[in-house]
Formats: C-alpha cells, sequence, structure tokens
C-alpha cells in the first residue's frame, strides 16, 4: 500500500440506478481528499463521525445526520475530524475529478 492509500477516504459506488449512483465514503481521523470537483451537483449525506468541508468561499462543518449539497464544478477538499462515513448520491454521468495544479 502506497502512502497516498493511507491518506485519502476510501470511496467505492455502491448503488446504481437508472438516474442516480452513491458513493459510500468511508475515512479515519485526520485523512484528507485533496481538492476536486464533481462535474454535476452532489448531495453528501453523514452517516457517522465529523468532517470539514472546505469550499471556495465557504466551509461546513459537517456531522452525523446532517446532509448539504456540493454545487458542481466547485472545487472543495474534505478533511476528516472524526471516523468518518457518508453516502454521496450524484447523477449517474456525474465524474469526480481531481484538481491539478
Amino acid at each position: 500500500m502506497n502512502k497516498e492509500t493511507l491518506t485519502k477516504p476510501e470511496m467505492t459506488v455502491s448503488q446504481i440506478g437508472e438516474h442516480f449512483k452513491i458513493l459510500k465514503v468511508k475515512g479515519i481521523k485526520g485523512m484528507e481528499m485533496p481538492s476536486h470537483i464533481s462535474t454535476r451537483e452532489a448531495v453528501i449525506i453523514v452517516i457517522k463521525g465529523e468532517a470539514v468541508l472546505k469550499l471556495p468561499n465557504k466551509e461546513i462543518n459537517l456531522k452525523a445526520n446532517e446532509s448539504t449539497i456540493i454545487p458542481a464544478k466547485e472545487p472543495h477538499t474534505l478533511t476528516i475530524n472524526e471516523d468518518f462515513q457518508a453516502n454521496v448520491i450524484m447523477e449517474i454521468e456525474s465524474e469526480i475529478k481531481f484538481v491539478t495544479k
């Protein structure tokens, strides 16, 4: 396993429907998802833990049983503050692309 694998949350497709897909995001305290975008709007629903979603003009504290909408094509990072699990719902055509500097 390389270092990058150990520091980024795990993201896997859990379900695919006719129009939407659900991604499971899991990680432990201290992990960070580097800057990335969703090509279409996405909804994140937190199942457990806490994290900070950093968008260009605001930070959103995510906690269990809360949700938020991530705007399409807006770069953001996710920093995990407490062991974390969430579902991300997005259109099937939507992609996650990492922002390169």
